[in-house]
C-alpha cells in the first residue's frame, strides 16, 4: 500500500448518519403529501434538479416550492425542507475516535456533495466530530460534484499532496470508482451498518499505519 498523507471523508453516510440505507426519504415525501402517483412525480422532478441542487445553483427550499406548485401540495409557509433534512440526520459516533486517531497521523478533510447551506446547519447542530478539518470541499460552494473528476482534482490541489497519497472514504461505489480514476486510494464504507463498518475501518487504518 502506498503512503497515506491525507484522508478525505464523505459526510452523509460516513461521518454522519443521513438518509442512506433508510426509509427516511419515503417518510418525508409521505409527510409532505406526496403519496401514490405523486410520490413518483416528486421523485422525477427532484432528480431533474439534483445536479443543480448539489452544485448550489438552486436551494432545496426553492425546489420544494416548484414541486409543491407542480403537484398541488399544501406545504406550510414556514416549512423548510433543508431544516427537515438536517433535523433527521444523526451523529455517527462510531467513527469519531477513528477520525481523531487519523488526525494524529495525517491531515484530514471532508469531500462532500451538499445542498446550499446544509453543511453549515450540520455543523451548527454539532453532528460532526469535534476536530479541525484541514480542508473542506463542499460541492455547493465549489460548483462541482462527485463523481466528476474535476472535484477530485480540486481536492488534490487543496490537500497539497500527491493524488496517490490521498485516501478517500465514501459509501458510494460510483464515487469510489471515480476517485480511483483520479489516482487516489479508496475505502468503501457500508452505511447500512455504521458500527460494523467503523470497526472494519479502524482495522484498515491500523494495518495502513494510520
Amino acid at each position: 500500500m502506498n503512503k497515506i498523507s491525507f484522508v478525505y471523508f464523505d459526510v452523509g453516510g460516513v461521518v454522519i448518519q443521513d438518509y442512506s440505507d433508510t426509509n427516511k426519504w419515503e417518510v418525508m415525501k409521505s409527510e409532505l403529501g406526496a403519496t401514490g402517483d405523486l410520490s413518483h412525480r416528486f421523485e422525477v422532478i427532484f432528480r431533474q434538479y439534483n445536479d443543480r441542487l448539489i452544485m448550489g445553483s438552486i436551494t432545496v427550499d426553492d425546489l420544494l416550492k416548484i414541486i409543491a406548485k407542480d403537484l398541488h401540495l399544501s406545504i406550510p409557509p414556514d416549512f423548510s425542507m433543508l431544516d427537515y433534512f438536517v433535523d433527521h440526520f444523526d451523529k455517527n459516533t462510531y467513527i469519531w475516535p477513528i477520525i481523531k486517531q487519523a488526525q494524529t497521523r495525517t491531515k484530514i478533510g471532508l469531500l462532500t456533495d451538499q445542498y446550499s447551506g446544509m453543511l453549515d446547519q450540520i455543523k451548527a447542530k454539532k453532528l460532526l466530530p469535534p476536530v479541525d478539518w484541514d480542508v473542506i470541499v463542499d460541492s455547493s460552494v465549489e460548483k462541482v460534484k462527485k463523481p466528476m473528476l474535476e472535484i477530485y482534482s480540486l481536492a488534490s490541489i487543496k490537500a497539497n499532496v500527491q493524488p496517490s497519497e490521498i485516501l478517500f472514504i465514501d459509501n458510494s461505489q460510483t464515487n469510489i470508482d471515480s476517485a480511483k480514476r483520479a489516482g487516489w486510494q479508496t475505502y468503501l464504507y457500508d452505511s447500512s451498518d455504521y458500527k460494523k463498518s467503523s470497526q472494519k475501518l479502524a482495522q484498515f487504518f491500523h494495518f495502513s499505519g494510520i
